[in-house]
C-alpha cells in the first residue's frame, strides 16, 4: 500500500474525530470528564462500549488465534454473558446507590482508607499495562504499513498515537468519547462486515456456503473436553465469566461510561443490549479468523514460510496473518484493490483508539478522584490537575509499549489475559470481600496481601505442570489468583463491629 495513502486515511480520520472532539467539549466541566454530567443516553453508551470493550486486539488476534485454538475463544464469549449478568444485577445498582464518580470509592466506605488506595492502585496498574499493550499493535501495524518505509523509527509512531489520542480528548473527557467512541464503533463494524463479505466473495461463497464452510472447518471447534488442556471449555466458560466481572465490572474504564446514563435502569438496559451485540460481533470476528486462513490455502500462501510472519523462534505470529493479508494480498481482490487494504487500515485504527481514548480518560479520573482528591479545588485548578495527569499518563502508555515490544513472544489476546490475571485478582478479592462477606481485613495489611496474592499466582502457575500432574493454566490464571487473595485477606480479617457497621451504614445513607 501506498503511505501517502494511508497517511491521507490516517489525517483525515483524526481530523473527524478533532473536529467531534471540538463541537462537544465546548463548557467542559469536570463532570463533563469524568462521567458526562450523568445524562448519556443508554442506546448511545451501550453502542459505544461495543468499540471500547473489543481493542484492536480483538481485530487481530482473535481472527489470528483460530489457527491453533479454534473456536474456543467463544467459550470465553458465552462466559462473558453470565458476567455481565452479575454486572447489571449486583454491582451497578450499588454503584448508582452510592452516586459514585470512581467505583473504587466504594472500597473506602466499606473498609477503609488502605483498602480504596489499593483498588485504585491495581486499576491504574492493570488499565495502563492493557492499554499499552493495545496500544503497541496499532502501532506496529502502522508502523510496518507506513512509516517504517518512509524510515521513522518505531519510538516516534507511537508518541504520534499517543499523541493524537491525548490532543481529542484532554478537554472533554467522556462527553467527548461518548460520542467519538460511537464514530469509531461504527466504522470499526463496517470494516469488519466489508471483510468478511469480499473475502467469501474471493471464494465464491455465497451466504449458505460461507456458513456451511466455517461449521465444517477444523478451526470452528468451540468445546474442548479435557480438563487440563487451556482449551477445556468449561475452564474458558469460567475465565470469561470472571474476566468480565473484573474488566468491566471492577473497572473503572467500561464503568465510567455506564455511570453516564441518567439512572440505574438505562444503565441496566444498555448492559442488556450491549451484552447481546457484543455476543454476535465477536462470533463475527471468529468468522473472519477461518476465512483468513481458507483463503490462505485456497491460494496456495504458505504462512509459515513468510519471513514477516515469523517471531524470532521461527514459529508464526499469528496477530500477523490478518494485517499481512490485508496489506499484501487482498489488495489484488477484483474490483476492490487498494480498497481491501483501507478497509483494513481504518477498521484497526477505529476499534484501537476506542478502547484507548477511553482507558486514557479512565486512568485520568481515577487518579485525579482517587490520589489528587480533586474535587477539593475550584474548576480552574481541578482543570489544570486534570490535563497535566492526562498528559502524565500518555507518556506513561509511552513507555510501557516500549518496554513490550522489547520482550513480546506471544499472541497478544493471550499476553492481555493473562496480565489481567495477575493484576484484576486483587480486585476481585477486594469487591468479593466487600460484598459477600460482614468482615473487614486490618487495614495496614490489605496492600502486602493483594501484592503477595500476585507472587504466590505466578509461583504455582510456573510449576503447575510439575505439581498439578500436567495441568496447564491459561485465562483462569484471575481465578486462582483471586481466590488466594481473598484467602489472604480471611487471614487478616476481624468480625465487623457494631460501630463498623454504623459508621458503613451512615456514609451510605449519606452518598444517597
Amino acid at each position: 500500500m501506498s503511505p501517502t495513502l494511508v497517511l491521507s486515511l490516517i489525517a483525515g480520520y483524526f481530523a473527524v474525530l478533532i473536529g467531534i472532539a471540538v463541537l462537544t467539549s465546548r463548557r467542559a466541566t469536570s463532570e463533563s470528564f469524568f462521567v458526562a454530567n450523568r445524562n448519556a443516553p443508554w442506546y448511545m453508551v451501550a453502542f459505544a462500549m461495543i468499540g471500547t470493550s473489543l481493542s484492536g486486539v480483538t481485530f487481530i488476534s482473535v481472527p489470528g488465534n483460530v489457527l491453533g485454538k479454534g473456536w474456543s475463544y467463544l467459550a470465553v464469549v458465552l462466559g462473558y454473558v453470565a458476567g455481565y449478568v452479575v454486572i447489571g444485577t449486583i454491582l451497578l445498582p450499588l454503584y448508582y446507590r452510592l452516586r459514585l464518580v470512581s467505583i473504587y470509592a466504594y472500597l473506602e466506605q466499606r473498609f477503609g482508607f488502605w483498602s480504596y488506595k489499593t483498588g485504585a492502585l491495581f486499576f491504574l496498574i492493570s488499565r495502563a499495562l492493557g492499554s499499552g499493550l493495545r496500544l503497541y499493535l496499532v502501532a506496529g501495524v502502522l508502523q510496518v504499513a507506513v512509516f517504517e518505509q518512509l524510515g521513522v523509527p518505531f519510538w516516534v509512531t507511537v508518541m504520534v498515537s499517543i499523541g493524537l489520542i491525548y490532543l481529542y480528548t484532554f478537554r472533554g473527557g467522556l462527553k467527548t468519547i461518548l460520542w467519538t467512541d460511537t464514530f469509531q464503533t461504527l466504522a470499526m463494524l463496517t470494516c469488519v462486515g466489508l471483510s468478511i463479505y469480499f473475502i467469501s466473495a474471493e471464494l465464491n461463497l455465497g451466504l449458505k456456503q460461507l456458513v456451511a464452510t466455517v461449521r465444517g472447518s477444523d478451526m470452528s471447534q468451540v468445546y474442548f473436553s479435557q480438563f487440563k488442556d487451556d482449551k477445556f471449555f468449561w475452564k474458558q466458560f469460567a475465565s470469561g465469566m470472571f474476566i468480565t466481572i473484573v474488566m468491566t465490572g471492577l473497572d473503572q474504564d467500561l464503568m465510567q461510561k455506564n455511570l453516564s446514563c441518567r439512572n440505574l435502569g438505562e444503565a441496566q438496559k444498555n448492559m442488556f443490549w450491549f451484552t447481546i451485540v457484543i455476543v454476535g460481533v465477536n462470533m463475527l470476528f471468529l468468522t473472519l479468523g477461518v476465512l483468513l486462513y481458507q483463503y490462505a490455502a485456497a491460494r496456495g500462501i504458505a504462512l509459515s514460510k513468510i519471513p514477516e510472519l515469523l517471531k524470532a523462534n521461527g514459529a508464526l505470529d499469528t496477530d500477523r496473518v490478518f494485517p499481512y493479508l490485508a496489506t499484501h494480498e487482498f489488495t489484488k481482490f477484483a474490483g476492490v484493490g487498494a480498497g481491501m487494504g483501507v478497509i483494513f487500515i481504518l477498521g484497526i485504527i477505529a476499534v484501537t483508539y476506542a478502547s484507548a481514548d477511553s482507558a486514557l480518560t479512565a486512568l485520568t479520573t481515577s487518579f485525579c478522584v482517587d490520589f489528587l482528591n480533586i474535587q477539593q479545588y475550584d474548576e480552574a485548578r481541578q482543570t489544570r490537575l486534570r490535563q497535566l495527569t492526562h498528559l502524565g499518563w500518555s507518556l506513561a502508555l509511552l513507555v510501557i509499549i516500549l518496554i513490550f515490544q522489547a520482550v513480546n513472544e506471544q499472541s497478544l489476546i493471550d499476553a492481555i489475559f493473562k496480565t489481567a490475571g495477575y493484576t484484576y485478582g486483587p480486585l476481585l478479592a477486594l469487591y468479593a470481600f466487600g460484598i459477600f462477606t460482614s468482615r473487614a481485613p486490618r487495614e495496614p495489611l490489605v496492600l502486602p496481601v493483594c501484592v503477595i496474592g500476585p507472587l504466590f499466582t505466578l509461583l504455582v502457575v510456573s510449576h503447575s505442570v510439575e505439581w498439578l500432574g500436567g495441568y496447564k493454566f491459561g485465562f483462569e490464571i484471575l481465578l486462582l489468583n483471586g481466590a488466594i487473595t481473598f484467602l489472604g485477606l480471611l487471614l487478616i480479617s476481624r468480625g465487623r463491629t457494631a460501630t463498623a457497621g454504623v459508621v458503613a451504614r451512615t456514609q451510605t445513607a449519606a452518598a444517597v
